[in-house]
């Protein structure tokens, strides 16, 4: 899937018909999707209850980090530092957290190196995550910087959807299954089925064509229940538990690698 082209699109509330992100690449998504509104659900211990004796550092993959509001508050939520704090060198956990964020649109990844108060630590990348070599190159060599294979934690927000709607079925199950494989832990955040119908709805009052895929979705319904149903039953995961949802009514699912329960004695 090629960058995507802006034309000017803005996203709600005060700018033009947010349809015209049809990647899901809205230029003030955090303004009707506040991150606290993630953070809140999520234990501030939860780095330390995960990885209770390392490694160091804990390295993290943000998918569809959009203009990386949320990966910073999720970044001082999980480290328990505080509004002010810039500097993560004596986080309130006892854990170092490398985030690589990365979005398909370069103008966001942009406005997120620019304004980013942990340049140290959390780094923006211009990344089409469907794009499957240029992901192995990138996060392989990502990875190998730190002799890893996999990341220990990874976030993807209200981005199955747009994944969804643009590459279909195959897609969505190839992008979990990717995801699996490369992270040991992963906190989803999946869209409703609502929303699908929402997002053709501005695609079609904005006088577009559909989404090629949406008409031909045989993965829909409860989507939370069908992604969930994925991950466990063919991306080696088990669902740890569900944070709760968002006052947007989405749900925070955590789930486990198989791999680290083989690992145990």
């Amino acid at each position: 899937m090629a960058a995507p082209m802006r034309e000017g699109a803005e996203g709600l509330p005060g700018g033009s018909e947010p349809g015209a992100a049809p990647y899901g690449n809205f230029p003030n998504y955090s303004r009707f999707h506040p991150p606290e509104g993630r953070v809140r659900l999520l234990p501030p211990a939860l780095l330390g209850q995960l990885f209770p004796a390392g490694p160091s550092p804990l390295l993290g993959l943000d998918v569809g980090c959009n203009s990386g509001e949320l990966s910073v508050a999720l970044y001082r939520h999980l480290l328990g530092l505080q509004e002010n704090e810039a500097s993560p060198d004596q986080p309130v956990v006892g854990k170092i957290l490398n985030l690589l964020c990365c979005d398909i649109d370069a103008a966001l990844i942009e406005r997120a190196e620019r304004c980013s108060p942990f340049p140290g630590s959390i780094s923006y990348a211009t990344l089409d995550v469907m794009d499957a070599s240029a992901r192995e190159l990138f996060l392989s060599s990502y990875l190998s910087r730190f002799s890893r294979s996999t990341f220990d934690i990874g976030f993807c927000m209200s981005v199955t959807m747009w994944i969804h709607l643009n590459h279909g079925d195959d897609g969505l199950v190839e992008f979990l299954s990717y995801l699996s494989s490369r992270c040991n832990y992963l906190l989803l955040e999946p869209q409703p089925w609502k929303c699908y119908r929402a997002a053709a709805r501005r695609l079609r009052k904005l006088g577009r064509n559909d989404f090629d895929h949406f008409h031909s979705l045989a993965i829909n319904g409860d989507m939370a229940e069908r992604i969930t149903q994925i991950l466990t039953e063919d991306g080696g995961m088990e669902l740890v538990c569900c944070f709760g949802s968002t006052s947007w009514d989405r749900s925070l699912l955590l789930f486990k690698s198989n791999r680290l329960t083989q690992k145990q004695p």
